[in-house]
């Protein structure tokens, strides 16, 4: 058995800094093997979704479609009942299309999967292997496939399930203190967790050698989040201090380790492997926290609830979710990390709301106002983008999409607390998300040395499907980047366009996380900024 594909996930990846840790100069590269890659491979940007978050983007790379079409828009969905607003996380049974992992296994080839967001529960005709991602570690036995994977990864040395999964209660410490110190124990936290991932794939490419042997590598997301200052070389002019130095050097030694585990992982695959690489968005720095709720209440769409003087009351107003007057509220962003403005609509007698007749006005007084919210100093635009759902979001799937998508000046996301300025600079630079991640390709029947036009990354999974010698779906999205291969390479495997998906194949009966669970995950979120 011989693997055929090697993917490696890099979620967050940018080539700001990994140009950067490859650069030949000096002292030479922090990531030599990344560099040779580089150097032999094809590298393009690679374009996320509209809004370049976790959820939508991976699983768009997953299924070569778009979330108007997949249906996951966030880490959690909501649902408006009465008075409220209730949300629940996202999973697996959430994705209305197939998976590319679903698509090979049905054409019989055998497929890892490895710490990918939003894969369990696995689904029920996979064929190989999965250990999913974003899920806590009492859950990694339920839901990884086979049955009997859980006690087979047991016996790699040094295997610790607490490890490699996410260790809520250290990261909400940090979210709490954000010490100095707890920066610092933070960043080294993914130093080992990564390696247990990189165990398991070792593991199952040795010992299994699936066709498809895919991994991804979440650590760089959370160390650019909270260590952006250290990484992005921008910021590394003019006299640094000591600590300064020191985390540097912490995040450099991060990607020192990911550069060998991707040399080991390339190595034990075989001369013979197509390797590729993707992130699902890059990075860059945000400056200023833009509070838009707050914005939305001094235009009058939004209107905070009286918040009682009460351990309950002082509670819900330091909640991840914005605590609203719902009877007198028409429009409101729902979660930072949706960028978004949802119009409240009474489509039923009873429902509170503007009336489906008033839609359309509404929302294109509602985007002047966005407009309107402009630096004083400069006179630019703090919303520089503003997005109809229907443009972004076209598909089934598109009305559980917000009406409106924001883009900051700063590509920041927005923060939904009753506080004010509206607009405020932060005390210290941060890492938030960019639209153009990364694309690489090595091996045989790739081009040698090439940069290549930007990417979608929906054309992710088109090509992986088609570096298994497997026909492309009529209805991907995603597309085979020709320029990525050889003339030879394309003329003895040519592109094809096949059959249509069949449809998710997600387990409906598979049994879900409980509510502590999902509040240690909420917890995450909230320290990452994708929730308040």
């Amino acid at each position: 058995m011989t693997v055929r594909t090697l993917f490696i996930g890099m979620d967050g990846a940018t080539f700001t800094v990994l140009n950067d840790l490859t650069a030949r100069a000096g002292e030479g590269p922090v990531m030599p093997f990344l560099a040779r890659i580089f150097e032999e491979g094809t590298r393009a940007k690679l374009r996320s979704t509209p809004n370049p978050l976790t959820p939508p983007a991976w699983v768009s790379l997953m299924t070569g479609r778009s979330p108007g079409h997949h249906g996951v828009f966030d880490f959690i969905r909501a649902e408006e009942r009465g008075d409220d607003v209730f949300f629940t996380l996202y999973d697996s049974r959430d994705c209305r299309v197939e998976t590319i992992w679903s698509i090979a296994s049905r054409q019989g080839k055998r497929v890892a999967a490895l710490n990918f967001p939003f894969t369990a529960p696995p689904p029920k005709d996979l064929n190989g292997f999965m250990v999913p991602g974003f899920v806590p570690w009492r859950h990694l036995r339920r839901n990884s496939a086979p049955h009997d994977l859980y006690d087979r990864l047991k016996e790699i040395p040094e295997f610790n399930a607490k490890e490699l999964a996410w260790d809520f209660e250290q990261e909400k410490q940090a979210m709490d203190e954000l010490t100095h110190e707890d920066k610092e124990n933070w960043v080294r936290y993914h130093l080992p967790r990564e390696k247990q991932w990189f165990r398991i794939a070792d593991y199952l490419l040795r010992e299994e050698a699936p066709d498809l042997m895919a991994v991804m590598f979440d650590g760089v997301d959370k160390l650019q989040h909270q260590a952006w200052l250290y990484v992005d070389p921008n910021q590394q002019k003019g006299e640094l201090n000591d600590y300064h130095l020191r985390m540097r050097k912490l995040s450099l030694d991060y990607f020192r380790q990911l550069d060998s585990f991707i040399e080991q992982l390339v190595t034990a695959a075989g001369p013979e492997v197509q390797v590729f690489m993707a992130s699902d968005h890059g990075f860059t720095a945000t400056t200023e926290v833009v509070r838009i709720n707050a914005y939305l209440h001094e235009k009058g769409y939004l209107k905070w609830k009286d918040v009682p003087d009460t351990e309950e009351g002082r509670r819900r107003e330091g909640s991840m979710f914005a605590f609203l007057d719902w009877q007198n509220t028409v429009a409101y962003c729902r979660t930072p990390s949706s960028n978004g403005i949802n119009i409240r609509v009474a489509r039923n007698p009873g429902e509170t709301g503007i009336a489906p007749q008033q839609y359309e006005t509404v929302r294109a007084k509602l985007i002047r106002d966005l407009e309107d919210l402009k630096d004083p100093a400069t006179g630019e635009r703090i919303i520089t983008e503003i997005h109809l759902r229907e443009d972004v979001f076209p598909g089934e799937a598109m009305n559980d999409a917000p009406d409106l998508l924001l883009v900051l000046r700063d590509f920041g996301f927005v923060s939904i607390k009753n506080k004010l300025p509206v607009v405020e600079p932060r005390t210290e630079i941060a890492g938030t998300h960019h639209p153009d991640g990364v694309f690489l390709a090595y091996g045989p029947g790739v081009s040698k040395g090439a940069t290549i036009a930007r990417r979608q990354i929906t054309d992710v999974g088109a090509t992986l499907l088609y570096s298994l010698g497997l026909d492309v779906p009529s209805d991907f999205e995603g597309k085979v980047p020709q320029a990525m291969f050889t003339a030879e390479h394309l003329e003895t495997h040519p592109i094809v366009i096949g059959a249509s998906t069949i449809g998710s194949t997600k387990d409906d009966q598979a049994a879900g996380m409980g509510q502590e669970e999902k509040d240690q995950i909420m917890a995450q979120l909230q320290m990452l900024g994708y929730m308040e």
